[in-house]
């Protein structure tokens, strides 16, 4: 089973950009579906961004669109996600998914790494 683990949050101020890394290690992205949530303070784990194996098609909740870009190097075995125009209820801890059969929307599901903090000063 593949291993995932994120890097490349930090503080940062509203408007700022950053780019979250996910790297798999005990297997190959290229067989998954990868994708990005997060867990703002006090709430439930929520959906953010994700993309088919091929690298193809990615779907993105309506609260990112526009500001957030995901995107994947199979030959890296890393997937990213470039944050622009950040704002400060983007605050939150940001996790990598994978799974194996689908496009994955729910956040009880798949394969976790340990998340990484970002946080968006005003």
């Amino acid at each position: 089973q593949v291993q995932l683990v994120e890097s490349g949050g930090g503080l940062v101020q509203a408007g700022g950009s950053l780019r979250l890394s996910c790297a798999a290690s005990g297997g190959t992205i290229s067989s998954y579906y990868m994708g990005w949530f997060r867990r703002a303070p006090g709430k439930e784990r929520e959906f953010v961004a994700a993309m088919h194996w091929s690298g193809g098609s990615a779907a993105y909740a309506d609260f990112v669109k526009g500001r957030f870009t995901i995107s994947r190097d199979n030959a890296k075995n890393t997937v990213y996600l470039q944050m622009n125009s950040l704002k400060p209820e983007d605050t939150a801890v940001y996790y990598c998914n994978a799974h194996s059969l689908l496009l994955n929307r729910d956040p009880t599901r798949g394969i976790w790494g340990q998340g990484t903090q970002v946080t968006v000063s005003s």
